[in-house]
Formats: structure tokens, sequence, C-alpha cells
């Protein structure tokens, strides 16, 4: 009877206690940092994010969020940005100018009245923050005659919110979202409740094995699985002797044809047993966590750990170096992930 007991008890999984949200919510005050202003109204948002989304509020979850905030927005739901509107229009005409749209055709547009009198490029000019530029582009496409046809799809802000998330992201994960809204998903983006959400979605929202949250600081900037994928390409060109650009991208975006991370492994088929559609389909697992069992990624790091005579890393800071309209000057991906680390370590001391 004690045997049969024991097994019983040893079958069972203990369920984890749902987390006190009203716990959390005290952690993130006590973790917040002291220049945040509404503090209640961060935490509440941001406990009902990791409460929405099933994710775990550790204290390393909680200060790796407030890490990447303070980093993108010092915890300003909006952030200003300097000589935003003349960005925006440098970024609207290269864009034209990539569609053939004539100059003369934008300018004519932007110098509409809009309905408070004054012109779209005056408006334009005027904008501080991405939410004001959003917004306003938005109307210019609405309202204008071919307004949609000539800019349609061509807002230049592509990120937005306190934690700086790709739009795109939040559009392509809009299924769970717990708010009720009567605009847009790129208008709840700009908001805090919404850009938290998705922010921290893009930042933990993936499983991964990382050991250091370093990592998912990278992954955050370049993309999910980046550091890990970087670290592959590193033990590919290892065994290969083939110089790789070390950038988390295995496969060349919407090509057929093999990018150099392909035709670098197609190298080593024949002694991983595999043939060139198997390698494609296999690279085509990095952005999951499935790449991990692929006979590819085994295979290749198991005669890197041989070469070396000791464990090759399985995930390095990707050599991306940042490029953007706001970018003024030369920073990287590694660059972002060491300084929201910093932000993170002193979240942790607190």
């Amino acid at each position: 009877m004690a045997l049969a007991l024991l097994q019983g008890c040893a079958g069972r999984r203990e369920q984890a206690p749902e987390p006190d949200p009203a716990e959390v919510r005290a952690q993130l005050m006590r973790l917040l940092p002291a220049q945040a202003k509404d503090r209640e109204g961060w935490a509440k948002d941001i406990q009902s994010a990791f409460q929405a989304q099933r994710i775990s509020p550790s204290k390393s979850n909680l200060c790796a969020v407030l890490a990447v905030t303070e980093q993108e927005s010092t915890f300003n739901a909006d952030p200003q940005v300097p000589n935003l509107g003349r960005i925006a229009r440098g970024e609207i005409d290269r864009r034209a100018a990539r569609l053939h749209i004539p100059g003369m055709l934008v300018d004519a547009a932007l110098n509409t009245s809009s309905g408070n009198g004054q012109s779209y490029q005056q408006r334009l000019l005027a904008v501080r923050s991405e939410k004001q530029l959003s917004a306003l582009y938005d109307e210019f496409i609405a309202r204008l005659p071919l307004g949609k046809t000539l800019l349609g799809g061509l807002n230049p802000v592509h990120t937005g919110g306190p934690m700086q998330v790709s739009i795109d992201f939040a559009q392509k994960h809009t299924q769970d979202y717990p708010y009720t809204y009567s605009g847009t998903i790129r208008q709840e983006v700009f908001t805090r409740r919404g850009g938290m959400y998705f922010g921290i979605a893009h930042l933990l929202g993936y499983p991964a094995h990382y050991e250091r949250q370093l990592y998912r600081f990278a992954d955050f900037n370049a993309g999910w699985y980046a550091s890990r994928n970087a670290a592959f390409q590193a033990a590919l060109s290892k065994v290969t002797g083939i110089t790789l650009a070390l950038d988390g991208d295995l496969i060349a975006p919407g090509s057929i044809m093999p990018g150099s991370t392909e035709q670098a492994a197609r190298k080593l088929a024949r002694k991983l047993g595999l043939r060139h559609p198997q390698i494609r389909s296999q690279l085509e697992l990095g952005d999951s966590l499935a790449f991990e069992d692929s006979q590819l990624y085994s295979g290749v790091f198991a005669m890197a750990d041989a070469a070396a005579g000791k464990p090759s890393a399985r995930a390095i800071l990707p050599g991306i170096e940042l490029k953007s309209p706001k970018i003024t000057r030369k920073l990287t991906t590694a660059w972002f992930a060491g300084r929201v680390d910093e932000r993170y370590q002193r979240c942790m001391k607190r």
C-alpha cells in the first residue's frame, strides 16, 4: 500500500499556483526605476500582460521587461523623437522614389489642406512622436484623393510604444489580445497597455534554451532565435572554413536561391547524410525551437564540438549593424543587448 501511494504521488504533476496579481504588482512597484511616473499604472499593465499570456512573472522576466522599456523609452508611453517630421519626410521621399512615384505628386499631396486648415506638410514637420506621425499618416491615406494609391502601405512608422515593438509583429499576434479596442492594432501599439502587451510577447513569448537574458535582448532587436542561429552559423563556419555573416538569418529572405549559410551547409551534405532539399527545409525551422531537434543542427554542432575539443557556444550575439532613419550613429545589436543587460543587472540588484 505504501509503495502504491508513493507511485501515485510520483505520477502526479504539481500545478504551480497562479501568481497573485497584487503580489506581482507590488514587486513591480519595487523594481520600477525611480524616475518612472504613474508607477501603479505601469505595474498594472505589465502584470496584466504577463497574466494574459501565461508568462511566469519571475523576477528575471520582470526585470527583463523593465530593462528593455527603460532602454527604449525611459517609461514614456509615447516617446518623443527629435526631428521626427524631417526624418519622416525624407523616408517618404525615398520610399516613393523606390516605387517610381513622381516627387511632384508627393509634394502636391502633402501641400493639400488638412482638416485643421494647415497643410499636411506643415503638420508633418510639426510631429514630435511616432504616435502623432502614424495617426497623421493614416488620416492622409484615408482622406486625400489618391492617398492610398500614392502612399498606402508606406507608413514610415514600423515600431511604436514604450518597448518600441514591431507593428508588423503586433498585427500577426492579435489572437489572444485581451483588451477591447475600437481602432486598429497599429493604434493599440501606441497605448501603454498595447505596447507593453506586444513588447512582452516579443521578448518572452517564445521558448528558448538561453542561459542568459542577454540573448533574448539581442533577439528582441534582431528577431526570434537570432542569437542561437548566429551560434549555429559560427559552428558551421568553423567546420567548413567558409566565412559567414553571423547575423542569424539562415535562409535568404524571400528567395528560393540558396544564401551563404545554405551554401555552406550543402558542403556537409554527404557527411551529414542529407540531401539539399532536406538542408533547406531544416534551415527553414530557424524561427522555431524545433530547429534544435534537426539533423542539420545536431550534426553541425557535433562536428564543431569535436574539432574544438569542447562544446561550442549555443548562443552568441549577432553581428548586425542597426539601420534606421532615427539612428544617427553606428550602433549594433550587440551594443543594444549590452546596454539593456546593464539595466537588467541593476534591476536584479534592486
